[in-house]
């Protein structure tokens, strides 16, 4: 199995830790393993750099990261601490002269499309990000590398258009939209989805976030969940044979659309991954060192730790 890396750009809910106002014994913290962005990942998976999620705090986080190129972003659902800062593209729009490929759901472009308006306009305002969406199922599929020898350049007054290895340039007012690379389409062969040979498939994991649909996903020996409530049974067998799997939990109480603790320690048993990381972390938990103790006594024969800003799994 194939191995990939990741690091977590952000491990928090959608306040973030620590929560503007608290004077919690968490949010006073010293302890940098207690100040937690909104909830990202960046994974680095046969040669390709891949960012699950952007939320608000994107820009900081990619900096913070030394991240300068991205292939694909790839979006686990539409709430905005998992999306909000996708705007903050356009710097790598602009530094790398490519589009942000973008890999979601139908239901996730629907709502980029109510609140990025102006992304998705006929005739764009001068200098809105550029992106190239690609719409995914709850199937295998390929991400390929953002290494296109098309390029994007800026005309003054009228923004960016793509410019062809030949020399010409079309607007790019006209929204490219692509289906994702299917792995089990009929006629697939993985040596022909890219030119390079550079493509990795990337397997989905449906959830539920109370009653919304969204996708956890499987990199190699890592996979990455998140804002989930519950998983069918029927996706379990993707999760099989692991050495990394991240669960996510706000509190100790039952939550419609989170696992509580107690639940996310038992999906941990049930995948059984050599080592299970919570994330999307509230302050309700103890610091740092104290939940770790708190994990070891609640699962003494499998290791669950909370993932922190920075960790690095692989």
């Amino acid at each position: 199995m194939e191995k990939a890396k990741l690091l977590f750009m952000g491990t928090g809910t959608s306040q973030g830790v620590p929560i503007i106002g608290c004077r919690c014994d968490v949010c006073k913290s010293k302890d940098p393993r207690d100040k937690r962005l909104r909830s990202s990942a960046y994974v680095e998976y046969g040669g390709l750099g891949i960012l699950v999620d952007a939320g608000p705090d994107f820009r900081f986080q990619m900096l913070r990261a030394g991240i300068g190129h991205l292939d694909a972003i790839l979006l686990t659902h539409n709430h905005r601490d998992h999306t909000g800062g996708l705007d903050d593209v356009r710097a790598l729009n602009y530094i790398e002269q490519r589009p942000a490929e973008i890999y979601c759901e139908e239901h996730v472009l629907d709502t980029l499309k109510f609140e990025y308006p102006y992304v998705f306009e006929k005739e764009k305002y001068p200098g809105a990000p550029e992106w190239h969406m690609h719409l995914i199922e709850n199937k295998p599929f390929m991400v390929l590398p953002n290494d296109s020898d098309n390029k994007l350049v800026w005309i003054n007054d009228r923004g960016y258009c793509i410019q062809y290895p030949d020399g010409s340039l079309k607007s790019t007012d006209a929204k490219k939209l692509d289906k994702a690379i299917l792995v089990d389409d009929p006629g697939f062969s993985g040596d022909s989805v890219s030119p390079s040979g550079k493509g990795k498939e990337i397997i989905p994991i449906r959830g539920f976030h109370d009653k919304m649909p969204v996708l956890g996903f499987r990199f190699g020996n890592i996979a990455y969940i998140t804002d989930m409530s519950m998983i069918p049974d029927e996706e379990f067998a993707k999760l099989q044979n692991l050495d990394h799997v991240t669960i996510n939990t706000v509190g100790y109480k039952h939550h419609h659309s989170h696992f509580s603790l107690d639940e996310a320690i038992a999906v941990a048993h049930k995948i059984n991954a050599k080592h299970t990381w919570l994330t999307h972390l509230s302050h309700v938990f103890p610091v740092y060192d104290e939940f770790c103790s708190k994990l070891r006594e609640l699962s003494p024969d499998l290791e669950i730790l909370p993932a922190y800003d920075g960790l690095i799994i692989e």
